[in-house]
């Protein structure tokens, strides 16, 4: 009651002890509460009922007896939530002399009573009292705990209970504070109040003489460090155990399902445990990192990068359906975790960071794992497209006006090649996003080789464009096993289809096609346009005197459409140089629509 409390001040500053009552009440809130503290953990108050079935001899130290450790814990946890409500009272009734104290001011001097307190440098009566209150805390926790195992063993392996009392034991001083402002704020005593000064309103704050660099929570969970560190320590263990269970020393298999799921058990648990505070719950995360981390090199050690790990000849091989295991691992580990910190409540940005960065390396890992394989069938994808070389497209159109037969024999054997390494291959992989992610990939590049050795085929007679454009409908579905949706290509699929057509337009409609420099790039059309030209136009790798695959090499080293338009009209210049030394009276006719056509490439470059 402010005003009961006021008087007595009143009563106490007339008779001139004001400061000595303060301190005296202050002191024996302190003493009552280093009391409390010693009772809420007296290990012989808490072992009482097992002591009075069997006296103790001399020297005879208290602790729980076998398999009554669980009633000892209880009794803890029930004392220590007693002492947390012993705490609030004090220091709440602390709070409150304090509060009277800075409002109320002697009607005859105007004195305010906290200037009384304050005024030989002494620090205000809350902070003297929360400090001194730490410093009977912090002692006792030491000292008692020093002297039992069971007291320690018990605030270490449920430390977050502990930390729980300890945050909930702030918060209600903090609302407590709240609480007794508004009833400052709302109370209707103006006899009392006509006198108080007008003073900032202070809800944020419940200390307010404090040092600047003073966290009065801080200072709180300071005295609990030890058990944290403890604790983690323990918690790292716990998530270790099960992962050097799983990957002994010499094993060749990665973990069971079962045991996967015994691993992503511990890892929640120890989150949810962790999550009655933000900084616990950042400490935690960053120990399930570690895990994450450990179980990703340990899966790794399982790899097999031996030869047989990449070749797309005959069936799986034993090393082979090892990293296709090891992969299906990792996916598990990544999608189960995702899915317990997605369940999490309130979970700390830094610690969803934390455990993200981890999975990122399993993932990356993941990739690292069938990149041989991805390898392995590319080069043989190229190997396949580049034999288109050797067949015959120079025939002119048949008697009925369609081609002979559906497709090329090289398209046959991409198309066979690619539906078996999906069968045999990739198909028993479970994460099938992984899978086509890598796969589209590698459609995308199976098209960019397709067209690029199409625009390449010289010469290229009717019959020849009518088989190639048929060889362009087969494409699609060459390399539609490999992704969700062949039109998911995107820019390759676009080329893809856009080239087909051009194959029977002639070379002015060629140019002023829209699909140019737009989806297709000015170097390819070029390169194309040397099939209409006479065998004295060289094409770029014929001057170079390349073979197509080196030259093919050599557009995959300049990816830049500058340096392949730089190397096209190299050798258009070669043969404007040849006509004129055999004194020629005029040019191919493709060759003006052609320089048109660089310059307006190089243009767009600028």
């Amino acid at each position: 009651n402010p005003t009961q409390v006021g008087t007595a001040l009143q009563v106490f500053h007339n008779l001139g002890t004001l400061k000595d009552t303060i301190a005296n009440v202050v002191d024996g809130y302190c003493t009552v509460l280093e009391e409390n503290i010693k009772n809420a953990l007296d290990i012989k108050v808490l072992t009482q009922p097992s002591q009075t079935v069997t006296r103790g001899g001399p020297g005879r130290a208290a602790m729980p007896t076998p398999g009554n450790t669980a009633a000892f814990r209880a009794a803890l946890w029930t004392n220590m939530e007693k002492l947390m409500d012993q705490i609030c009272a004090a220091c709440g009734q602390v709070q409150h002399l304090q509060k009277v104290l800075t409002k109320k001011r002697d009607p005859v001097s105007h004195v305010c009573f906290i200037e009384e307190i304050v005024k030989d440098g002494q620090s205000d009566i809350l902070y003297k009292f929360w400090t001194a209150f730490e410093l009977s805390n912090a002692y006792c926790l030491l000292l008692y705990l020093a002297a039992s195992m069971f007291l320690k063993q018990a605030f270490e392996g449920e430390y977050p209970k502990l930390l729980r009392l300890y945050n909930d034991l702030w918060k209600r001083l903090q609302q407590y504070s709240e609480n007794i402002q508004r009833n400052f704020n709302t109370s209707g005593t103006t006899d009392l109040f006509a006198e108080l000064q007008q003073m900032e309103e202070d809800t944020q704050d419940i200390f307010m003489q404090k040092p600047q660099d003073y966290d009065p929570e801080k200072a709180l969970k300071d005295s609990l460090q030890q058990y944290e560190a403890a604790y983690l320590s323990k918690s790292l263990s716990r998530l270790f155990d099960p992962i050097n269970l799983v990957f002994p020393p010499g094993g060749r298999n990665p973990p069971s399902s079962d045991e996967l799921d015994s691993i992503i058990k511990t890892i929640a648990s120890e989150l949810n445990v962790a999550a009655v505070d933000p900084d616990l719950s950042l400490a935690v995360a960053k120990n399930v990192a570690k895990t994450i981390q450990l179980y990703g090199v340990k899966s790794e050690q399982l790899l097999s990068t031996q030869g047989d790990a990449s070749q797309v000849i005959g069936p799986l091989t034993e090393g082979q359906r090892r990293n296709v295991a090891v992969v299906n691992s990792l996916y598990k580990l990544h999608q189960s975790v995702l899915k317990v910190i997605n369940n999490q409540s309130s979970f700390p940005a830094a610690a969803e960071q934390a455990i993200t960065t981890a999975l990122k390396a399993v993932h990356d890992l993941m990739g690292s794992a069938v990149q041989p394989l991805l390898n392995s069938v590319g080069d043989s994808v190229e190997a396949i497209i580049i034999t288109m070389h050797q067949e015959d497209f120079s025939g002119s159109l048949s008697s009925s006006g369609k081609p002979d037969v559906p497709c090329s024999l090289y398209m046959k054997e991409l198309q066979g090649f690619i539906a078996r390494v999906m069968s045999d291959y990739f198909r028993h992989f479970e994460c099938f996003d992984f899978v086509f992610d890598n796969t589209e990939a590698m459609a995308q590049r199976a098209i960019e080789l397709f067209i690029r050795n199409a625009s390449l085929i010289r010469p290229l007679g009717e019959g020849g464009k009518m088989r190639l454009a048929a060889d362009f409908a087969q494409m699609e579905l060459a390399v539609a096993p490999l992704c969700r949706r062949v039109s998911d290509l995107g820019r390759s699929y676009r080329q893809l289809r856009s080239f087909r057509p051009l194959l029977f337009q002639t070379s002015e409609h060629i140019a002023s096609s829209p699909a140019l420099g737009e989806v297709i790039p000015f170097s390819v059309i070029l390169q194309f346009l040397f099939t209409r030209a006479p065998p004295e136009l060289k094409s770029p790798f014929q001057r170079a005197e390349w073979s197509i695959a080196r030259y093919s090499q050599w557009l995959d080293d300049h990816p830049s459409e500058k340096d392949r338009l730089v190397l096209i009209r190299g050798a258009l210049e070669a043969y404007v140089q040849s006509v004129r030394t055999r004194e020629g009276k005029e040019f191919a006719p493709v060759y003006p629509i052609m320089v048109q056509l660089l310059q307006k490439a190089m243009s767009t470059l600028q």
